[in-house]
């Protein structure tokens, strides 16, 4: 049985426990892991995947990339959010600090007063890594009390970055590298280097009078995630078919392993030279393929009626919507929309759209940043959410079933 999307949610604390956590999943159904410091070969044709970092690319029928092309399904790994700086070690009024860095636009008030745990990626001296997570909460960033700023209320918070959002994680001034060491159970002067960020540590759940609604951190990109390797591990799509799962979206895909970078292309072209194509056949190929964006797109929010336009508005528990924007923060196009339309209508579901009101800024996705590095033709579609970037975000919870189901009848 593939993983429900809470047993995902609950495993997966950063992105690169995202990767890791489908490679074994992708391993047991047959797929042939590529090492690409290593010459590619056939088999990996048929299943395959590359895991690097927080990045994952998985893929069916790559043999058959000539004749059709590639149907791409892109989502992101990473969260906003707050890590932890290299150097630790600042005493302020007796407590142990960690210095933070706020990493993409987290809604930095919804971290306060929160039990925070704190997880990331260890590298050895050997040369090996290993992923750790604390389940029980080690640091807290506390709110000034009222008393001392009575007019919070009214004026509302105002969260210095620098100032404010230093948690306190213990008394004593231990060593933030020993203490990790003893947390892992390895000896300090085995670790060479490592990464640390802040995670809620409180699970995933469903909540609601019914339990209509799913509340959770990370549901921001994870939830394609879980549908993107679900649909794509469960299903035996008839075409080319890759899902690619990028790290860095949330602070601009400019990384090796981000979707500006060249983790894909390289990757496609020598799946493509491997399939008998020379460079321009692969270039004819990329004219053939498309891709999905899939990235959850903002609820029409109860209170706050007048941040959205009315007939752009999706609602939670109605499924998926279409992402559009004339400035091409979204990659949607007329020609985009027509595959995605067409597994709607698959499935018997209906499209719900979502386009930014004028007044109001459009975010972006790794859509057009896939669409102008590759010249694919790509539409960004993804489930309505609520609290987008806040430590703890809600969905409907019918609507990832949906995507995933969306997903196998786009591959087919």
């Amino acid at each position: 049985m593939p993983p429900t999307l809470v047993d995902h949610l609950a495993s997966c604390p950063t992105s690169a426990h995202v990767a890791e956590y489908w490679a074994p999943l992708l391993r047991k159904g047959g797929f042939v892991e590529f090492d690409d410091m290593t010459p590619i070969n056939h088999e990996v044709l048929q299943a395959g995947f590359a895991l690097r970092a927080g990045s994952l690319v998985a893929w069916r029928n790559m043999q058959l990339v000539t004749e059709y092309g590639v149907r791409l399904v892109g989502a992101h790994t990473d969260s906003p959010g707050l890590h932890l700086k290299p150097r630790q070690g600042r005493i302020a009024a007796g407590q142990d600090m960690l210095d933070i860095e706020v990493y993409g636009g987290p809604l930095l008030s919804s971290w306060a007063d929160r039990d925070l745990g704190v997880a990331g990626r260890v590298v050895m001296r050997d040369g090996s890594s290993r992923l750790y997570a604390t389940r029980h909460a080690v640091a807290r960033v506390s709110l000034l009390a009222i008393h001392l700023d009575r007019e919070v209320n009214d004026r509302g918070l105002v969260l210095d970055r620098h100032l404010h959002l230093s948690p306190m994680w213990g008394q004593g001034e231990a060593a933030f590298d020993i203490w990790l060491a003893n947390e892992i159970g390895v000896d300090r002067t085995d670790m060479l280097t490592w990464t640390a960020e802040l995670v809620d540590t409180q699970p995933p759940g469903f909540i609601g009078r019914n339990q209509e609604y799913l509340a959770s951190a990370r549901l921001d990109n994870q939830v394609s995630c879980w549908a993107t390797m679900n649909a794509l591990v469960e299903s035996t799509p008839s075409r080319p078919s890759m899902a690619v799962l990028f790290d860095h979206e949330e602070v601009g895909s400019a990384s090796a392993t981000g979707a500006a970078g060249p983790l894909l292309e390289h990757l496609l072209e020598r799946l493509s030279l491997l399939a008998g194509n020379d460079r321009d056949a692969f270039l004819r190929m990329l004219r053939q393929s498309h891709c999905v964006s899939a990235d959850n797109s903002h609820a029409l929010h109860p209170n706050y009626l007048d941040r959205h336009h009315p007939l752009h508005a999706p609602l939670l528990n109605h499924g998926v919507a279409i992402k559009t924007n004339v400035g091409q923060r979204y990659a949607s196009s007329v020609e985009s929309t027509a595959p995605i339309l067409e597994a709607f209508e698959r499935i018997a579901q209906t499209p719900q759209w979502f386009s930014s009101k004028n007044v109001v800024p459009c975010g972006s996705t790794i859509g057009p940043v896939i669409a102008t590095r590759l010249g694919i033709e790509t539409v960004d579609i993804g489930i309505p959410q609520l609290s987008m970037h806040s430590i703890r975000e809600v969905c409907g919870r019918t609507d990832p079933d949906v995507l995933r189901e969306l997903l196998v009848a786009y591959w087919h």
